[in-house]
């Protein structure tokens, strides 16, 4: 790998000032109260709102994932980039509902819809998984890219990076994230998308890149029969944790909590849903790239996931390697500093404020920071755990998702499209879901401990696109049985909550939320989606 020159360094440099300019000002506005400090005091417009989600979700384990998929023989994991129509659902369907009622959180909205236990649960739920996971992960891509990028330590890399994120996000709070992310999202498409076109101009062109690597790798759809990406339980699959991903998770959910209004909040979502299909471009393309080079022996790297950082140092030139730098290390802080506040919102809200219910704002604020201060640490904490991770980043997190998401998936569904469901059915889903997901990631770890013809080992074994699939069907059983044992909720507590129970006024506002212009560009990413499905297909290879 290349190391970077001096003028990259400047480009580097340039894009930190502009950054801690940005933050300053923000840290500089007051912020007294828990709607500003984590909401931004909801006046946001649609582009921040949109340039956010995609920032939020644009992280460095997704650059070096995506990328390693594309290098790495796993075209099938496309599919969770095709996930815009359902970022679409997040604005046409989910947002008016969480809007109605006010919250600040996704527990408080359940506590709203069904009880006080539900709120608990899916918030110390949520805070482990945070830090277990996307914090984890975030820490240990970012860390790997740094070292690669800059040419120092990883531990060094990774210290630095989680410090001075932690630091802009305890002072400045959600506005800060919000607008250092629409920084960070637009220099990251610039610097990935020249890479982009750069990479296939040195493999040959798209027709050279197809021939080099087989016109059959680009084909995402695999018989049901595939051992390892069965193409219907990829499907249901995917869709589940996508719908808990991008519709009920606090970090996403938190954008559009941000919108000024429900229109603009559901025009970020759109928004956000066209930046959501350039990943394919950005990130999974260089990745195939990388490997027809290694195939035409002009590239060498050992693991897929580190096809993107080798591919940008040898293939820019001075100065656009800064600019790509700078956008991997965007892509690092504005993931991390999504999941700080959305960890400090959790926490202080769900957890703080309900056990201390009469704090003034100023003291929920302050409980705020120091939050995130407790998370940064704990991230920082658990960096010798996750430096044992394996290659393929970008598959092991959709695992662990597909054993996380069913549950809470499945709460959200059917409380805001079924309104028998009640507290109990809810609560049995819940705890009931986190059990087995957690009993299904511990056999899988430890499965080879087991006789290979044993029940349990078979358990263990079994396919976790299929496992999830599966599990989102029993998870949606336990809550309609349990809740026909109990009484209906009362119509007084649905009051537009529920689709069943949305007034005429209500109905009627939020038509008037959105006109012509939001229909045909929702239907233009619908078009994309489908477009995209077809010609990554045995169809049009």
């Amino acid at each position: 790998m290349q190391r970077l020159d001096s003028l990259d360094w400047i480009v580097i440099a340039a894009y930190f000032l502009v950054l801690l300019a940005v933050a300053w000002w923000v840290i500089m506005q007051k912020q007294k109260n828990t709607e500003d400090y984590f909401l931004a005091g909801r006046n946001l417009g649609w582009f921040v709102v949109g340039a956010s989600i995609f920032a939020s979700n644009i992280g460095s384990e997704h650059v070096v994932g995506l990328a390693g998929n594309g290098a790495g023989d796993k075209m099938p994991l496309l599919i969770y980039e095709l996930h815009a129509w359902l970022v679409l659902m997040l604005g046409w369907v989910f947002l008016p509902f969480y809007a109605r009622s006010g919250v600040f959180t996704m527990p408080e909205f359940l506590e709203k819809r069904f009880d006080a236990r539900s709120r608990w649960v899916l918030s110390i739920v949520s805070l482990v998984a945070y830090i277990l996971t996307k914090v984890s992960v975030t820490i240990y891509a970012g860390g790997v890219v740094v070292s690669a990028l800059l040419g120092i330590p990883f531990w060094i890399g990774a210290v630095a990076t989680v410090v001075l994120t932690g630091i802009y996000t305890v002072l400045g709070g959600m506005r800060a994230v919000v607008y250092t992310e629409t920084i960070q999202a637009i220099v990251l498409v610039l610097g990935a998308g020249v890479l982009t076109f750069l990479g296939l101009d040195a493999v040959g062109g798209w027709g050279q890149l197809k021939t080099t690597v087989g016109a059959d790798y680009f084909n995402m759809w695999r018989a049901n029969s595939d051992p390892d990406y069965p193409w219907l339980p990829l499907f249901i699959t995917s869709t589940v944790v996508g719908i808990w991903y991008w519709c009920t998770d606090q970090v996403i959910v938190q954008r559009v909590l941000t919108a000024k209004n429900i229109k603009e909040g559901r025009r970020g979502s759109i928004f956000g849903a066209l930046l959501k299909l350039m990943p394919i471009f950005l990130f999974l393309i260089p990745g195939v790239v990388a490997l027809a080079l290694k195939m035409q022996g002009k590239l060498e790297w050992d693991s897929p996931d580190e096809a993107f950082p080798v591919l940008m140092s040898n293939l820019l030139p001075s100065g656009l390697r800064g600019l790509v730098a700078a956008g991997l290390l965007a892509a690092l802080m504005s993931s991390l500093a999504s999941v700080f506040n959305s960890c400090s919102t959790l926490f202080t809200l769900d957890i703080y404020k309900k056990l201390k219910p009469n704090k003034p704002e100023e003291e929920l604020v302050k409980t705020g920071r120091i939050a995130t201060f407790f998370v940064v640490g704990l991230g920082l904490l658990w960096i010798p755990i996750i430096t044992m991770l394996s290659d393929g980043l970008y598959e092991y997190l959709q695992n662990v998702q597909a054993y996380i998401s069913p549950p809470i998936a499945a709460v959200f569904l059917l409380g805001i499209f079924y309104k028998r469901i009640n507290a109990n059915g809810a609560i049995a889903t819940l705890i009931g879901g986190f059990l087995i997901g957690f009993a299904k990631l511990t056999l899988e770890i430890v499965k080879e401990s087991f006789a290979r013809d044993s029940f349990i080992y078979a358990i263990a074994d079994i396919n976790w696109l299929v496992f999830g699939a599966y599990f989102f069907a029993l998870c949606i059983g336990i809550a309609v049985v349990v809740s026909l044992f109990y009484p209906a909720p009362s119509q007084t507590q649905l009051a537009g909550l529920t689709f069943g129970t949305v007034t005429s006024e209500q109905k009627a506002n939020n038509k008037s939320s959105y006109n012509w212009k939001d229909i045909f560009a929702s239907m233009v990413v619908l078009v994309i989606v489908v477009y995209i499905m077809v010609s990554f297909s045995a169809l049009s290879l």
